[in-house]
């Protein structure tokens, strides 16, 4: 079964309350040690509902988790995990690392990304830590959470990974992700450059690919959009505009040729769209009657967050709203309504 990370977010609560590790299989690029990183701000909420008694517990009602990083696939041996040995009289005892001695003295995230890619000595050093919360004597805080990412399990030979067998599943609890379109949409909103957003929002074939890899050739995924984002953050305000050939280069080195070609396409021809502006306050409806009901979406959904719908609209931009309706489909005008009635 796959989870949505709506439903993901649903069911973090009952299994961080029970100190059991997490496991989050899923494809690259999806989003997975997100939901590590932004779990850090509501377990301590998880455990201590109470603001008091939490405030007691973790010195602050809005105690942050520390998260405590490590890349599995970078430790060599298992010693990465055990620490080292120290005479200890005439015995020796094992010495933890520094991260592992912190998730021993603090409630934190203690995060294991590419468990599957790491040695097969590693992860059975994990069996213990996974199993009994503990390594070579040492005990994790009794508030410290594990979590896992890794990219197996996908039914395909897509990742060089390690199979990770039915005594090591049993020592997690499994999430198998597929993010929705829609969970992309409600994460990247004003997080991402809105055109990309809206190109997004209106060809979710875009986002990521399905299906076959090709050896060796570029695809789109959550994490290149993100990273082709920050990267024309640092360009000139006008180059999307004005440089679409170099608009097209560039996109290409993230997501792949045939996604650039279209995104390009689509910037080139941004501004012919139809503008909120352009349907409640002027009241021109030539350009949206030819919409299909993936643009009037994209239009709907700028509603939201736009300036004209904070406040009461005046008569003449509410008669035009009751145009739209009109104009558009049964299931289109019921989502303006619940949009326009919800802001």
């Amino acid at each position: 079964m796959k989870y949505d990370f709506a439903q993901v977010q649903s069911l973090l609560p009952l299994v961080v309350r029970s100190r059991l590790p997490i496991l989050i299989r899923g494809p690259h690029g999806i989003g997975k040690s997100e939901i590590a990183k932004e779990l850090n701000t509501k377990i301590a909420s998880y455990l201590e509902p109470d603001e008091k008694k939490r405030a007691k517990r973790f010195g602050s009602k809005d105690y942050v988790y520390p998260i405590v990083e490590r890349r599995a696939s970078q430790m060599p041996d298992a010693g990465d995990l055990m620490g080292l040995p120290q005479l200890d009289g005439q015995t020796t005892s094992f010495l933890p690392m520094k991260w592992f001695w912190q998730a021993c003295q603090e409630a934190c995230i203690l995060f294991f990304d590419e468990v599957d890619r790491g040695v097969q000595d590693v992860r059975q050093a994990l069996f213990e830590l996974t199993d009994s919360r503990k390594l070579a004597g040492h005990h994790l805080h009794k508030d410290t959470i594990i979590i896992a990412c890794v990219n197996g399990g996908q039914g395909d030979n897509a990742y060089t990974v390690g199979d990770m067998d039915p005594a090591e599943l049993s020592r997690w609890v499994i999430f198998d992700v597929a993010p929705s379109h829609d969970d992309f949409c409600a994460y990247a909103k004003g997080k991402i450059n809105g055109i990309i957003w809206d190109f997004l929002k209106q060809n979710p074939a875009m986002l990521e690919h399905k299906g076959e890899f090709e050896p060796n050739k570029v695809y789109p995924c959550r994490r290149s959009w993100f990273r082709l984002d920050k990267t024309l953050s640092e360009a000139p305000a006008e180059y999307m505009d004005s440089n679409i050939v170099g608009l097209t280069l560039l996109s290409n080195t993230f997501v792949g040729h045939e996604t650039a070609i279209a995104f390009a396409d689509f910037v080139k021809n941004y501004a012919k769209q139809v503008s909120v502006e352009d349907v409640i306050v002027k009241g021109e409806f030539k350009h949206a009657k030819k919409l299909e009901i993936n643009q009037h979406m994209a239009l709907i959904d700028k509603f939201e967050n736009h300036e004209l719908f904070k406040n009461d609209l005046i008569q003449d931009h509410a008669e035009n709203l009751a145009r739209y309706l009109l104009l558009v489909q049964p299931e289109l005008a019921m989502k303006i309504w619940e949009v326009v009635t919800r802001v």
